[in-house]
Order: structure tokens, then sequence, then C-alpha cells
């Protein structure tokens, strides 16, 4: 075994991994970040010469599926080129309960699913910050909207967002830097639905573009300090802790040649995101916390959630054929980012549904431009926190590495299959009364397809897969918007982390992922996840000001 250290040991380097770097840099701590994958650079990112594919996909991810991605190839948007990005799942397995999947969709490369994520970032509000507490649950968010907007701008402004000032008072405005463009069809979609429902606002995406060298801003910040060291490769196993209930570092295995390392630091910061990181805790169990690090309330791995999907496509007869957004600049790899979010309903909160629709109008390449404009939209509905929904370490198993794997359950209760039903029954309603014309529309609850089918264009053989396995990639998971497992509070009997993300039993154990969520929210969490990551950071650089060695002074952020 090998030791380092650091006043901050950071395990992962996505979403918060990246914004926790570079907040603890910037206040002028050395960080010692752990990434479990290897260094991403150009040659990842190079386009394929391939023959054209059909909009399912199936050869590709047939051959995925071979080569070991049997289950990242079900996810709704894989493709051979982003194959790279997603695990192979027989080095990297995880189990279920048998009838109840999910869709466990993930990243190991420095970046981590930075590199495979629609690049949309939007706020959440209060809704998605105290909906538990006004539905009579009995968790809820340690703080609110107000608290969170300041690192929100923040973190806005050092990404350059694109996007428009909608004023919509259930989808708040970022701040931008560049307008965000929209299609002929999503203007006349955005009029049809208004005009008819002034409570229902459709609002432009919030939306970075691609960085040419593939690297977040904040991440090149970091690294221009000095003060942060990459170590790749580095599967971490657990998190070490002395006696005292102090984290003293990590112990983690080298990818490739198997040996076991441990680093030291002063704190150890989690962003491996909720699955792993929950795992991480489970497995750091000591003769002093046996059911887990961190676990004294016995809630660690409990209230899992994902947010509930919804997936439909058809064609909007009001615009013809397709348009090239080039709002942003042209990107020889990823496809430009664009299209509209139909907002929560202004209602109160007993007359609406807890979700709100990702979509696009007028961006798919059609047969002929004088066809009619195709839609595309994604439902995303709050699911609720359950105890029984929750990760655990499964006993009988572990991966290529030696480490236990994870046992995911995450199922719908009633409320649930309530509010999807009701999530499609909605979009249906909208989309329809807008003039719009269905394919199919489906859920965890089923497909159900209308007038041309799903995908019609696409050759018979791909048309029977999709329905064959749609539900197979249609399950709890697909979202990939995983919250909850080690949730804040302001409780220790009920929470596993306070409203910084530091452990109730491990003071100078900091979770700065989405695990620490106690809701799921009905937009994406990326954005959240990066604002809450620059405030845990920044708490934690104040405590440990005292660990900073002489003569070394905070960088301004």
């Amino acid at each position: 075994m090998s030791e380092t250290r650091h006043d901050v040991l950071v395990v992962g380097s996505g979403a918060a991994g990246a914004l926790a770097a570079r907040e603890l840099t910037a206040q002028g701590l050395s960080v010692l970040m752990l990434e479990a994958g290897p260094p991403v650079g150009a040659a990842h990112f190079k386009p394929r010469k391939a023959k054209p594919k059909t909009a399912i996909n199936l050869p590709e991810r047939g051959l995925a599926t071979l080569a070991g991605q049997h289950l990242q190839a079900r996810a709704l948007f894989f493709s051979r080129k982003m194959g790279r990005f997603f695990v192979n799942d027989r080095r990297n397995p995880y189990t279920t309960p048998e009838g109840e999947p999910f869709l466990w969709v993930r990243g190991r490369q420095e970046g981590g699913r930075m590199h495979s994520f629609g690049r949309v970032l939007m706020r959440w509000t209060d809704d998605d910050f105290r909906i538990h507490s006004r539905a009579g649950r009995g968790l809820d968010w340690a703080f609110g909207y107000d608290e969170i907007a300041p690192y929100y701008e923040e973190v806005e402004r050092m990404l350059g967002l694109y996007g428009n000032e909608d004023q919509a008072a259930t989808m708040p405005d970022s701040l931008y830097a560049h307008p965000a463009y929209l299609t002929q069809a999503e203007r006349i979609f955005r009029e049809k639905v208004e005009t008819a429902d002034p409570a229902q606002r459709v609002v432009s995406w919030r939306y970075v573009m691609a960085e040419p060298d593939r690297m977040l801003p904040p991440m090149r910040q970091a690294k221009a300090t000095g003060l942060l060291e990459i170590r790749h490769d580095a599967v971490v196993r657990r998190v070490l802790a002395d006696p005292e209930g102090r984290a003293t570092g990590v112990e983690f295995v080298d990818r490739i040649g198997h040996d076991v390392h441990v680093a030291r630091a002063a704190a150890v910061m989690l962003c491996a995101s909720p699955v792993e990181t929950v795992r991480l805790l489970l497995n750091s169990a000591t003769k002093e916390q046996p059911e887990g690090l961190g676990n004294s309330s016995g809630k660690l791995g409990r209230y899992f959630m994902d947010q509930l999907p919804v997936l439909a496509q058809g064609q909007f007869p009001a615009a013809k054929g397709w348009e090239d957004d080039r709002s942003g600049p042209a990107d020889p790899f990823y496809a430009q980012p664009g299209g509209i979010f139909i907002a929560r309903a202004d209602r109160p909160l007993a007359e609406r549904g807890e979700y709100a629709f990702q979509g696009s109008l007028g961006r798919a390449a059609l047969p002929s431009r004088d066809d009619a404009a195709a839609f595309s939209f994604f439902g995303f509905g709050q699911m609720l926190p359950y105890e029984d929904n929750r990760i655990t370490l499964d006993p009988a198993r572990v991966d290529a590495w030696g480490i236990p794997v994870p046992h995911i359950r995450c199922v719908m209760h009633d409320y649930e299959t309530a509010l999807i039903q009701r999530q499609q029954d909605e979009l249906m309603e909208i989309v329809c009364r807008a003039g719009g014309a269905f394919d199919f529309i489906g859920s965890p609850l089923g497909l159900r397809e209308m007038n041309r089918g799903g995908f019609p264009h696409a050759d018979p053989l791909s048309r029977l897969f999709f329905r064959k396995m749609f539900t197979k990639s249609m399950c709890m998971g697909s979202a990939i918007h995983e919250t909850g497992g080690a949730i804040m509070g302001t409780d220790p009997a009920a929470s596993v982390v306070d409203t910084w993300g530091r452990s109730w039993d491990v003071p100078n154990l900091v979770v700065a992922d989405a695990s620490a969520f106690p809701g799921s929210g009905v937009t994406g969490t990326t954005l959240t996840v990066m604002a809450q990551a620059v405030r845990a950071g920044r708490r934690l650089a104040a405590a440990a000001g005292r660990h900073r060695r002489p003569g070394r002074r905070p960088r301004p952020p």
C-alpha cells in the first residue's frame, strides 16, 4: 500500500467533483481527486465514419451487448459513438429485485456522465425544495430556493448558459450569456399552447455548448491553480476512519493493475453519484459503525429515487420539415442542443401534476422537407421518497475489483403509478390541443402506439425490436436523474448529512452529489448538483482553513 496526503480528497470527477475541486482549490486547499476511469482526450471525440443507421440503432446496440454493455445499450440515447462513455456491465455489475428492474446508466472516465448528458441545466424551484412538507410527507430539504439561488448564479456565470428570459412562475430563469434559438415549429407550438391555457408555459432549454477541449470550465480552472492532483484508474472501495469517528482517507484499487493503495487527507468529499456514494459508505463499515460509515440513523441507502419517465414522438403538421440550429458553434462530435420545456402549470398544488416535459419540434431530419415537422418529448415526474426504495450491498456478488456490488430497489408506489398515468394523459392533451399527432407514447406502464406507430421510417426488424424492448429501456432509472440514499436533514436521527452535506457522524466527511437530495424534482438534477457542490465546498474550505500550510492564501473564486 502507498499513501499520499492532501487537504481534501474528492472522489469522482463529474458535475459535483469538478465544481467541488474548483471551489476548494480557489480557497487555497490542495485536492487529490480520485477517478475510477481513464483520462479523456481528443481521440475519444473523433467522429466515426459509419454507414447510415436507423433511428433505433439496432446494430449498434447489438454489438455493444456482445461487447459487455448489455444494460447500457438499453439507454434511450445510446449509440456506438457514445458507447465509450458508458461502463462495461460485465465488469461493473449490479443487482435488482426480481421483477423490479432499474436501469443504471453510468460512465467511468474523467468528467463522468458530463460527456454523455444532454447539456440541459435547469434551476429547481421552491416546489422542488418544499414539496414533501406541503404534501404531508415527513421528509424535507434543509434549505429552500432562496438559499441556493446565489450558487446557481455563480455556476451559470462560470458556464455561460444559452437561454431566454421566459419569466415563467414555475421554472425560474437563469443568468444567460447567449440567447437560445427556437425553431419555427417550437414557436408555433408555444403560441398554441399558451393561447389555449395561459397557466401552461412553454420555455426554452437552458443549456451549455460542448467545450472544445471537452473539459468543464470549473475543472479547467481547478487544474490551473496547481493545487489539484488527479489520480485516474483509482477505484475507491472504502473510506477510512479512525476510532474517534473522523475520516482519514480512502482505500482504492488500481483499475488496471489491481494493486491496493491508500490516500490520506484532512477531509473527504464524496462526489461519485448517488448509487456509488452510498455503496462506498456501506462498504466502509467499521467496528464502531458496523451498519456503514455515517449510518447511526439507519437511513443510509434509504429514500433512493429517480424521476418518472415518459417518452413520446409524433408529427406537428403546423410546421414542415426541419431546421438546422446554428445559434452556437458547430461541433464535429456532438449534435447541437436546443428545444423547449413545458413547465409545471401555474396552478395550486392540488390542481396540478408534479411533472415537466423536455422536448423539441422541427429539429429531426425527415425523408422530405415537405413532411410534417417531427416532435419528441421526454417527461420527468416527481417520485416521493420511501424507506423501502433503497440501495444495499449484494452479499453474493462483487465487481471486477472484488468490491461488493450495489443492490438497487427503486419502484413506483400508488402515488407514482397514478401520477405517471396523469403525466401521459396531460402530455397528450397539451400536444393534441396544439395540433400534434402522436406516433407513440410510453412509460414504465407500457407502450401505446397510434397513427404511424413508433419510428415509422425505420426498418421492420428495428420496429419490432423497439416494441419488444420498450419497457426494458423505459423502466425506472431511464430518466438518469437519481437522487437520495444519503439524504440531508435537520434531524440527525432521520437523515445522514446536514444541510451542507456534512455527515452527522463523521464531521470531516462531506457528501456533495445528489445522494444528499431528499427529493427528486421534475427537471434535470445537474445544475442543482453543481450549485450544492459549490455551497458544500465553500463551507468545507472555511472549516478546513486551519489545515492550510503556512504561507498559503485563498485564491479568489
